[in-house]
């Protein structure tokens, strides 16, 4: 960690902060199409496009709002994940460019803070698969005594998500750079479990089920809102791992490593896995006299009267979407929030002790309490994921057209005035007033999504919210930055920094008048 380090630098630098040295530069173009490959096929995936179906529309214009969604997430992620792999640093580091030295701490701590909720929820939702694997092995568990009875659950939930729970605390020991095998490993085993699930529920219904020839109920604009609905869903269930990709690409070999595997990867494997979906919950349809769209529930039915093979094909299924879970709640949550921790106390912290720092705090916020009605903090969870568009948006036009992809790595680590990042206090004015706006503009609509009343121009102005805040944010940053320039811009591109020989690359002008920083002459930047 930091202890070698003193004063300010001990506050913003440690071992896993900085720029990751070539030797653990190990992931290449496979490790990130197993990535995401295993990360398709999750339970959200898998329902994301009832919704749509539920709303209206025809199942394949609800699975075509999924394809358009996901394209666009991965543009958005191969645009975030260059970052870090050009410099290999992560999301806490890159950010102080735009935010500044100190004030990029607030986007830390809102990350890493929701990150740690979202590990819990997701634990919780593991524990449900173990729960499934407990009833095939013995299905008299599901008679088990509650013992606890006054504590928002029962024995039977709390002990699958206890030993979920305990189990994920194994994966959050490896470094960053080689948990990829677990990726592997998820890629190899949850695809060909979804696959089975298909066939199996196709072959017991011995069709597809009604639901790919049901027409659609809705017509018109509400057709059409529709449509831009399906396709938002899944840019805001992306919106953190877009913020947060570069805490993976870091550990790229090289950075054309994270283009296309990323960019293709995510649509074809999001795509394939909503299909699926779609299709089990239609069988379901003609074996239970109604559409069953979340696949635990439809597990739990195969388990009525089941015979040995069926629980075999229960346990199995059951295991691989807790399996999926894990790797879920490591990428998206644990990774994310030892991430963010280690950069707030970066001298007691890293990212292996910030995983259980933010695993300890899912078991204590009880997230089974999330579960026992639609609460408004349950729909606050979903939806909040949204604002962090508005922070995606100065972060992407910070570094893409403000400063042509240019940091001085050695000034990101100083906390001193004089220093590029340093603006004023800490902290850059511009990014937190083009942030403020990025959320004005879909604070009413959120209002509407967790419950008030609000205007239908709202309600359909926060049905683009992603873009909304992300456009917003960036172009307010643009304009600012054009009004009151801010230092250390690039004037050429790089393919990627030789971050081992970055000292001394920069010169700086004390006699900087633009929030008394001093700003990069020439900035130089080596090609590798």
């Amino acid at each position: 960690m930091s202890k070698h380090l003193t004063g300010k630098e001990a506050m913003l630098n440690n071992h896993d902060l900085k720029p990751v040295e070539p030797a653990r530069r190990v992931w290449g173009k496979w490790n990130y199409v197993a990535f995401w490959l295993s990360d398709s096929l999750n339970l959200n995936t898998l329902q994301i496009v009832s919704t749509s179906v539920i709303a209206g529309l025809t199942w394949w214009e609800a699975w075509l709002t999924v394809w358009i969604g996901y394209v666009i997430v991965g543009v958005f992620i191969t645009l975030s994940g260059r970052i870090g792999a050009t410099y290999h640093i992560g999301l806490p580091v890159l950010i102080r460019s735009s935010f500044g030295t100190w004030g990029s701490l607030w986007v830390v701590f809102n990350r890493g803070a929701m990150a740690c909720v979202w590990y819990g929820v997701q634990a919780w939702l593991g524990g449900q698969c173990v729960v499934l694997m407990l009833r095939a092995i013995a299905p008299s568990y599901k008679n088990i005594h509650n013992g606890i009875p006054d504590s928002g659950t029962t024995t039977v939930d709390f002990v699958g998500f206890f030993i979920f729970w305990l189990i994920s605390c194994l994966f959050l020991y490896p470094p960053v750079h080689k948990i990829r095998w677990l990726f592997t490993v998820k890629a190899i085993i949850v695809p060909p479990a979804g696959l089975l699930f298909f066939v199996w529920v196709v072959v017991k219904a011995k069709g597809l089920g009604p639901i790919v020839h049901q027409p659609a109920t809705i017509h018109g604009s509400v057709r059409a809102w529709q449509w831009v609905a399906g396709i938002m869903s899944s840019l805001s269930n992306f919106a953190t791992l877009v913020l947060n990709d570069s805490d993976f690409t870091r550990f790229a070999r090289k950075p054309s490593d994270t283009y296309w595997t990323q960019a293709l990867t995510i649509p074809l494997g999001f795509a394939a896995a909503s299909f699926v979906g779609v299709i089990v919950s239609s069988a379901s349809t003609v074996i239970y006299g109604e559409p069953i769209w979340a696949p635990l529930d439809l597990l739990g039915r195969f388990l009525e009267n089941a015979n040995g093979a069926a629980r075999a094909g229960v346990f199995f299924l059951a295991a691989s979407f807790a399996l999926a879970a894990i790797g879920i709640n490591v990428a998206a949550n644990s990774i994310s929030a030892g991430s963010d921790l280690t950069a707030l106390m970066p001298k007691f912290l890293n990212i292996r002790r910030g995983q259980y720092v933010c695993a300890a705090v899912g078991l204590l916020i009880q997230p089974w309490n999330f579960f026992k009605s639609s609460s408004t903090f349950t729909s606050y969870l979903s939806s909040y994921s949204t604002f962090l568009s508005s922070i995606i948006g100065v972060m992407l036009c910070d570094y893409y057209i403000v400063r042509k992809g240019y940091f001085d790595i050695n000034a990101l680590y100083k906390g001193d005035k004089g220093t590029p990042y340093y603006y004023r206090m800490g902290v850059n004015w511009r990014a937190y007033v083009a942030y403020i706006l990025g959320i004005v503009i879909n604070v009413v609509g959120f209002a509407g999504s967790v419950g008030a009343d609000v205007p239908l121009a709202a309600t359909h102005m926060y049905n683009l919210n992603f873009f909304l805040g992300l456009i917003v944010s960036g172009a307010s940053y643009y304009i600012l930055c054009r009004i009151s320039p801010v230092p250390a811009c690039g004037v050429s591109w790089c393919a990627e920094v030789d971050t081992d020989a970055i000292e001394g690359l920069v010169t700086y002008d004390s006699t900087s008048k633009s929030d008394n920083i001093a700003v990069a002459e020439k900035p130089v930047t080596t090609i590798v």
